[in-house]
């Protein structure tokens, strides 16, 4: 794996010698939008409030995944894109891989990815809101060295203002 900072950094998972992590580009927002979408159901259907549920359509993924482009960072494998990471400032907004790479070591890149660009927004401790409910990616972040730091509701936005999501939040040291 290499990143687009070009600092050097590898991954020894399955994919490593046919992964690379680097700056989404506008062409990568339907890809994006794509596994964002199917993703988001996957973790938080039955987990959050039927508002959100209904304001979080196909199109409204779309929309979000092309605003966004300039603050998220993709994996490929084999020039597909397989996930993805959005960091604004300290937060750690989103991760997500699509359903066939799981378990393939690219969360994990994309983790790291994260936790390196929040350090070099100058921040000692990166932050993530999980839904409550979603135990798999609770176990991913704490497998990952995250801290579960508890409760809290995390405010979705929408047109109408934001809707409280019931979420734990997590952190990790990221400063060398």
């Amino acid at each position: 794996m290499r990143d687009v900072q070009g600092d050097g950094a590898t991954s020894t998972g399955p994919y490593s010698e046919r992964m690379l992590v680097r700056r989404a580009t506008p062409e990568d927002a339907a890809a994006v939008a794509d596994i964002w979408i199917h993703g988001w159901r996957d973790g938080h259907l039955g987990n959050v409030s039927d508002d959100l549920v209904a304001i979080r359509t196909e199109e409204s993924f779309g929309l979000r995944a092309a605003e966004r482009t300039s603050d998220t960072t993709v994996a490929t494998v084999d020039d597909e894109v397989a996930g993805f990471v959005m960091v604004v400032d300290d937060e750690v907004e989103q991760v997500y891989v699509s359903s066939r790479h799981r378990g393939t070591g690219v969360a994990g890149a994309l983790l790291a990815e994260a936790e390196r660009l929040v350090a070099l927004n100058g921040h000692e401790r990166a932050w993530l809101a999980v839904v409550e409910g979603n135990l798999r990616a609770r176990r991913f972040y704490e497998r990952n060295g995250w801290t579960d730091e508890g409760p809290f509701d995390y405010p979705a936005q929408s047109a109408d203002g934001p809707i409280p999501v019931a979420c734990r939040r997590y952190a990790k040291r990221v400063a060398r």
